[in-house]
């Protein structure tokens, strides 16, 4: 008789309907048409009640189920009660199956580190609410900024990226009212990756996709130094790896300061289920032990395949340009 599933693989489990119940919260304060933002930095850095919501979700339900874990969110929110309306506590059956990777199989919860961004792409969210509310949703000249939206919750083991899932609450956007919103990815080592299609760039095309707000000279420099067919500018992080492996760009380059761990870490998990690499622009592999620094200060340098070519071209002058750590 099979015994029960390992840790890891419930903690997985949990984490993919968690994400679930976040998208479906993202897309009702959207179309509450109140957002209750307020900048943290500035107009690039900014929180939604979406974000306060999700991220008292996923961490009030995930450290219910598994309360020795380590969960690091993105936003800066005091302990305060959470309503019961916004725990998940199902877990994903198909999950539960599949048979844990012999070297995850016998963690413990004190051992994983759970990196949660409750709203990748807020700027993007922003604009789009605000589009929903104008003559531009006639037009469809913003809605296309949801597909940069996503609910990112990454897990760490030993330092190391080894489970993700990401949410797109807006996914399948353009079918309209009626329509089936939402999709929910997810992937680990030694399992492989689910819920996409795999594909590579056709052609052997560079195609760089990059940030769509946050770009400076050394980001310029670097994506040019690449020799690229073509640059798409984007939002969020966790949209950007979906690209890499939905064949719709070969290489994510971001040669700045800026990305957090929280931003990396499950998209990271499941780039690297299906062979591919994100390290720093020096090519180093970020780490995401509980206490390492939040900013991934080094940049990122994330592909499905041929890491080495991309990495040999950045210019040394985007090295010295950036932090050494």
């Amino acid at each position: 008789m099979a015994g029960s599933p390992a840790l890891v693989m419930r903690l997985v489990a949990s984490a993919f309907t968690v994400a679930e119940r976040a998208g479906s919260i993202v897309r009702k304060v959207m179309h509450s048409g109140d957002l209750g933002i307020v900048e943290k930095t500035g107009s690039n850095d900014l929180q939604t009640l979406a974000d306060r919501l999700v991220q008292k979700s996923i961490c009030a339900s995930l450290s219910r189920r598994f309360p020795k874990i380590t969960i690091i969110g993105e936003e800066d929110i005091p302990s305060e009660a959470v309503e019961e309306d916004l725990i998940e506590s199902g877990q994903a059956g198909d999950i539960l199956e599949k048979v844990c990777p012999a070297e995850y199989s016998n963690i413990r919860e004190e051992e994983l580190v759970v990196w949660v961004d409750p709203l990748d792409g807020t700027k993007e969210y922003t604009e789009a609410a605000v589009s929903l509310n104008g003559a531009a949703l006639r037009h469809g000249t913003a809605l296309c900024l949801l597909d940069h939206v996503t609910v990112l919750i990454g897990i760490a083991y030993g330092g190391k990226a080894i489970a993700g899932v990401i949410n797109q609450p807006f996914f399948n956007y353009q079918l309209g009212p009626g329509g089936s919103l939402g999709r929910t990815l997810w992937g680990m080592l030694g399992l492989g990756a689910f819920g996409f299609e795999l594909k590579e760039v056709p052609g052997g095309q560079r195609i760089i996709t990059t940030t769509r707000s946050h770009s400076n000279k050394l980001v310029t420099d670097c994506v040019q130094a690449m020799e690229p067919h073509e640059v798409i500018r984007v939002g969020g992080a966790g949209n950007k790896i979906i690209q890499l492996v939905e064949g719709k760009a070969s290489a994510y380059v971001f040669a700045s300061p800026g990305c957090k761990k929280w931003d990396t870490c499950a998209p990271e998990a499941i780039l690297h289920a299906v062979g591919g690499k994100l390290t720093d622009m020096r090519g180093r592999p970020y780490r995401y032990h509980a206490d390492v620094k939040h900013m991934n200060s080094a940049g990122v340098l994330a592909t499905l395949r041929d890491h080495q070519y991309y990495s040999s071209r950045v210019p040394e002058s985007v090295l010295q340009g950036l932090p050494s750590d």
